[in-house]
């Protein structure tokens, strides 16, 4: 690809409210932005990393200094599979070769990954973390477009099912999914769903802890269950059968939309769903995974309606759709410029 200058920046984005989940509340979100420059074509990527497994500001800085040299050699994004390690570091710079590669071939980013057409507008799922049910209804109810919403849960059996209650009194005329992120047993596993379906659940997301997914190695249930946590990167696709319906990709965990589409064609092989998430982020960070989001079967790509600000230009929301047009990330150099 040919030698390249390296640029690496970090940024704290405040959140317009604290962000619930499991075991964690968050007010800002850390993100690392870096540019690849041959002198005449930029490429831009963002990541926030990967925060239970300590894939932080100060980790993903590292590895990425510690393969500048790699780096700036040019490689082309299976190359850098083989130079990083799945996470953070490596979506960053993967986001950030691919749109370099539209701005010299000046093709988008999306005929780049082979799709077939422009990307259209997609459904996602809007998050209501976890809170009291009263300010968590207030929260749906608030999400007046949406027509998909994913619900966060803390393994709190009882409360988690008065909350799921109260969202979809607020909102029976969504798509509803749940989140535990990790924070339920194995023996909560059959009253859990009992008690979500009668509220009308169409998703299970990770409800056991990372290292205990072969726990639902013959556990049944008529709500779909998805990996998020247990199902970092293509290596962990192929032991989720049997265990999980779906496979939650993010680029984070993954180490950017390379990898991702490279999960999403195992999955399908494999009969498993395809789903694309991903961590608190600006539109930088959002705009790969809409690329993917348009070969998945579920998107929960809202990471931006977190923020007090977000970048301009910026992805767009409505109608319950989200869209990431060119001119938001991996768009081609335009004739003369």
């Amino acid at each position: 690809m040919g030698a390249l200058r390296l640029s690496v920046v970090t940024d704290t984005l405040r959140l317009a409210r604290p962000f619930r989940i499991a075991g964690y509340v968050f007010d800002t979100a850390d993100v690392l932005v870096v540019m690849l420059d041959d002198g005449i074509h930029q490429g831009r990527g963002e990541a926030a990393g990967v925060y239970y497994l300590g894939d932080d500001l100060a980790h993903m800085r590292a590895a990425i200094e510690e393969a500048r040299t790699a780096i700036e050699a040019g490689p082309t994004r299976e190359e850098l599979r083989a130079i990083l390690p799945p996470g953070g570091a490596r979506n960053a710079i993967d986001a950030a070769l691919w749109e370099l590669e539209a701005q010299r071939t000046g093709r988008p980013v999306w005929a780049l990954a082979g799709l077939e057409s422009e990307p259209r507008p997609i459904v996602t799922t809007f998050t209501v973390s976890a809170d009291t049910p009263e300010t968590m209804a207030a929260v749906a109810r608030g999400y007046a477009e949406a027509v998909s919403i994913k619900v966060k849960l803390t393994g709190d059996l009882d409360l988690d099912l008065t909350r799921v209650a109260a969202v979809r009194a607020a909102r029976p005329d969504v798509w509803l999914g749940v989140d535990g992120n990790q924070g339920f047993v194995a023996a909560d596993l059959e009253a859990l769903v009992a008690g979500l379906g009668a509220y009308r659940v169409s998703l299970l997301e990770q409800p056991l802890a990372r290292g205990r997914e072969a726990e639902l190695e013959g556990f049944r249930s008529p709500i779909p269950i998805a990996g998020d946590e247990s199902l970092l990167s293509l290596a962990d696709v192929a032991p989720a059968k049997g265990r999980f319906d779906v496979v939650n990709i993010k680029l984070d965990k993954c180490g950017g939309l390379t990898e991702g589409l490279l999960m999403a064609a195992e999955a399908r092989r494999l009969g498993l769903g395809v789903m694309v998430g991903t961590m608190i982020g600006t539109s930088l960070a959002t705009a790969p995974g809409f690329v993917l989001g348009q070969i998945a079967d579920l998107v929960d790509l809202d990471g931006p309606t977190f923020l007090a600000a977000d970048r301009t230009p910026a992805v767009t929301y409505r109608d319950g759709t989200l869209h990431a047009g060119p001119e938001v990330w991996g768009a081609p150099r335009k004739a003369g410029a």
